[in-house]
């Protein structure tokens, strides 16, 4: 039986589409989140994006390697792939996004002139190690077997999130008995989708309903299936979902979890081990939280429940 749905909710579905077509890859997949008109601007602007003015951090531009310095930039890698983290602009060649801004202001931080890179994602662990490049700035989670090889400096919470329809009277989803007989959207393999069953066998064992796991290759098919009341919620990166809460005003954020939950973890600025890019990095973001610079770049990408008080290098990260 084929399932008929209103033509408002194609078109939102359609215009969510959007924000997770224009690049796909692994960079993915409580109160209501924020809406940030400059995200809605921004998401396909030109490649300048209106980014806020950055001062040389004079400390941290004497902690820049003189290997890295001697050329007077800072070559970065990106994957583009999730919007709001990094994507492409209009051109279909200039990667932009929250990952861009914050290159570019630590670029500036350290008096060099940023050469950002669009990679696959699979691409950047090797470019980094062989010294092609100098950072990766692409939604790198700090674990402990990344640490056996690269250095990093945190800039962003590793949050995941619950979203349903704006409308929904599902929610809030603080603790693992709140997911208890609903459907859930959540992709295959993910760290989401094993944080999800291990609350679902916990609930089950104390007699609760089961969840029921709905699993989706299509971004538009998954957004049409939640706005119109097919499946109750997803649970997935939160960056993407606070995105289409901004851009789209169709969906709200219901719940929010660490990455690595129970532990939290932190996403961070990736350098070669020993390169001593880290420890120059940390001093520039931490220069970039005391000015409002690097809180006005997690508003413009309606990104503010994610931001951390100070940077840190190599602080403990997840297992594995």
């Amino acid at each position: 039986m084929k399932h008929r749905y209103p033509r408002h909710l194609i078109a939102a579905a359609a215009l969510l589409g959007v924000v997770a077509l224009s690049a796909c890859s692994d960079p993915s997949q409580a109160s209501e989140s924020t809406q940030s008109p400059d995200a809605k601007a921004a998401s396909l602007s030109n490649p300048e994006q209106q980014r806020p003015k950055v001062e040389v951090n004079k400390k941290a531009k004497d902690l820049v390697p003189e290997k890295i310095a001697a050329d007077g930039k800072l070559s970065v890698v990106t994957a583009p792939g999730a919007p709001p983290l990094s994507f492409y602009a209009t051109d279909n060649t200039t990667p932009v996004g929250y990952d861009a801004d914050l290159a570019a202001a630590l670029a500036d931080s350290l008096g060099l002139e940023l050469e950002l890179t669009p990679v696959s994602w699979a691409d950047w662990p090797l470019g980094i190690e062989s010294g092609k490049y100098e950072a990766a700035i692409s939604n790198v989670t700090v674990t402990e077997e990344r640490k056996k090889k690269f250095d990093f400096a945190t800039y962003r919470e590793d949050l995941l999130g619950f979203y349903t329809a704006k409308d929904s009277g599902v929610g809030p989803i603080d603790k693992a008995e709140d997911v208890a007989g609903l459907k859930i959207i959540v992709g295959s393999g993910t760290n989401q989708e094993k944080i999800l069953v291990d609350w679902d066998k916990e609930n089950q064992a104390k007699g609760l309903k089961p969840v029921d796991f709905q699993y989706y290759d299509d971004d538009s098919a998954s957004t049409l299936a939640l706005l119109s009341g097919r499946a109750d919620a997803s649970f997935g990166p939160n960056a993407t979902g606070a995105y289409k809460v901004a851009t789209t005003g169709e969906l709200k954020q219901i719940g929010s979890f660490p990455g690595g939950w129970p532990d939290t973890a932190q996403v961070a600025v990736t350098a070669k081990k020993g390169s001593g890019l880290a420890q120059a990095a940390e001093a520039a973001l931490d220069g970039l939280i005391d000015s409002g610079v690097y809180g006005q770049i997690l508003d413009k990408w309606g990104l503010s429940q994610e931001g951390i008080d100070d940077s840190r290098v190599n602080p403990p990260g997840l297992a594995g």
